[in-house]
């Protein structure tokens, strides 16, 4: 299983600290969404037992700012994520066979550590994305994954937590209905923040999305970075295609 994180200097925690501690919870591996975080990957994956890997979070205004940011990230980064929050956002990254997962879907402008949104500052103080069957067949179609932000569930309280939890059902009931893939992360910013697999499954339970569904969305990032790292090989040329030495008849 895999956690998404935030790593310094988008989060609290660096990228090296996240995964030692990510390795002694059991975790595979550790996707690292941090905008300017420039770790070295290869020395990491060398000294620890668990993935370190490279993603690219692209956060911006509108559609028009991310379409550039997403193009370039898609060239140099294993996952590409858009990071939602406004119905014109989400709707851009799921018809966008390009992006990997869209993140935050209807936490505002991904604002706010208290709501536990990877540390952003919300945009214009709205929230006013949401997830329909119309964007679930998009994702489905696409190959896009919606994520299922636990942050604020573990992170805010009161009236909050409250209508996040209504939402994530929600949001499962369509994901559900039109099968359309989901990833799970808790969203931490510092490595203090990082709960095991086992809590974060129980977490999901507890509310209401299942312990295996939510395990089944932990799972999904190791295969994201599993299918995208096939991709990016040389030998790749399309899904069910690749460069290679083959047999001949006799």
């Amino acid at each position: 299983m895999y956690e998404a994180v935030h790593a310094h200097p988008d989060g609290q925690s660096t990228a090296a600290r996240f995964a030692a501690t990510a390795d002694r919870y059991g975790y595979d591996g550790v996707v690292v969404r941090a905008d300017d975080a420039r770790p070295d990957y290869g020395s990491l994956r060398d000294s620890l037992a668990v993935d370190v890997v490279d993603a690219a979070e692209i956060v911006a205004e509108d559609p028009q700012h991310a379409s550039g940011a997403v193009g370039n990230a898609r060239t140099k980064h294993t996952v590409v994520i858009v990071a939602g929050g406004t119905n014109a956002l989400n709707r851009f990254a799921v018809e966008q066979a390009r992006v990997d997962v869209l993140a935050r879907p209807f936490e505002g402008s991904n604002g706010g550590t208290d709501g536990g949104n990877g540390g952003r500052t919300a945009r214009n103080g709205s929230a006013d994305g949401d997830v329909n069957h119309v964007l679930a067949k998009a994702a489905r179609d696409n190959d896009v994954r919606i994520e299922v932000n636990l942050g604020p569930v573990l992170r805010s309280r009161g009236g909050t937590r409250v209508r996040h939890l209504t939402k994530l059902r929600k949001l499962k009931r369509i994901l559900d209905h039109y099968d359309a893939p989901y990833v799970v992360s808790a969203n931490p910013t510092s490595h203090l923040e990082l709960r095991a697999p086992r809590e974060v499954a129980a977490v999901g339970e507890e509310i209401g999305l299942g312990r295996e569904w939510t395990r089944e969305g932990l799972d999904e990032w190791g295969r994201l970075v599993a299918r995208n790292r096939e991709r990016l090989s040389e030998s790749f040329i399309a899904p069910g295609v690749e460069r290679g030495r083959y047999e001949e008849d006799d």
